[in-house]
């Protein structure tokens, strides 16, 4: 790759305020098509079929046509959208780099927060209060202290590291499953160990080798009052196995930022199943989210200039 040439035509289809426009119209790497995300127009497709680099998450199919495109910022972590294609070609001229760490912190704060509304009832108070019903003493009694709760943590990536260091204060023992780097390494280790914690976070990238981790069968494993979260991806987690276990009442709750549906189809039973945080997949959102991607793309289109290495390069044979 190389990446020395000036002029090179940067495709973008990101949501950006006026500043977010001008800095990346600023950073003179040749002309800018800013696509207004999810419309998908022909014109949006000429124009990422005549640009040189990408910046967001453009169609898949569109990707494997445009020829001329060498490098591709995502402005996700996940990039499950573009797993079918043929990388063993189309790595050889398009590189790609994700997120990476970027939404390391809203995410652990947005798990930490999770948590603590299912163990402090502010999630059940804040439905109560749409109802107008006063309901202090059957609350109250069923309150949980989340300080010396047992949490397992399925990733050891900069969000699982993060959220890991947010429940510093809390004084909770801390396990991570990651094979060959964590405490778990093994899914007989999992499934032995499983059943000791009492928050168990789901914080992997979606790949065949994670599709359907937590089934039925290691869900029933959880401790009765267990808390599920799930920021990772929707496969992760079999969703109709969870709402048995919840309705049940069984699990003690499961805060999901995705789900293997996104939107969430009006009438799914995860709309109504009890102790449920469903944050649709807002865990990364911060109001300084499009100016983060900016800086992140902004050091990598230097080092894509000067042929040096770019930061976090998607590994497609690992799936992330």
């Amino acid at each position: 790759m190389n990446g020395n040439e000036d002029g090179l035509a940067l495709y973008v289809e990101l949501p950006l305020d006026d500043s977010g426009r001008a800095r990346l119209g600023g950073l003179g790497s040749g002309p800018v098509w800013f696509a207004e995300p999810g419309t998908a127009s022909a014109a949006d497709a000429r124009a990422l079929a005549d640009a040189d680099i990408a910046l967001g998450n453009p169609r898949a199919v569109w990707v494997a046509e445009a020829s001329r495109l060498r490098w591709l910022q995502l402005a996700s972590v996940g990039i499950d959208g573009y797993l079918a294609l043929d990388w063993p070609v189309l790595g050889r001229r398009l590189a790609v780099t994700n997120l990476g760490d970027v939404f390391a912190d809203p995410v652990a704060e947005s798990c930490l927060a999770g948590v603590l509304a299912l163990y402090r009832g502010i999630d059940e108070l804040t439905g109560l209060r749409t109802h107008g019903t006063w309901a202090k003493s059957a609350v109250r009694s069923r309150l949980r202290l989340l300080s010396g709760a047992r949490v397992l943590v399925l990733g050891r990536g900069s969000i699982a590291r993060r959220f890991a260091e947010l429940l510093g204060p809390f004084g909770c023992p801390v396990s991570h499953f990651a094979r060959g780097s964590g405490d778990i390494r093994t899914l007989a280790e999992l499934d032995e160990r499983l059943p000791g914690f009492d928050v168990v976070v789901a914080l992997l990238p979606g790949t065949p080798g994670t599709s359907g981790l937590l089934d039925a069968r290691r869900l029933a494993m959880l401790r009765p009052g267990a808390v599920l979260v799930n920021a990772g991806r929707g496969s992760l987690v079999d969703e109709e196995a969870l709402v048995s276990e919840l309705s049940s009442g069984r699990l003690g709750g499961a805060v999901l930022d995705v789900t293997a549906q996104e939107p969430l189809p009006a009438g799914h039973p995860l709309w109504t199943c009890p102790n449920v945080v469903l944050t649709q997949h807002t865990a990364g959102g911060s109001t300084d989210e499009g100016a983060r991607v900016v800086e992140v793309f902004a050091d990598n289109l230097i080092r894509f200039r000067s042929g040096a290495p770019l930061r976090n390069t998607v590994q497609w044979s690992r799936g992330f």
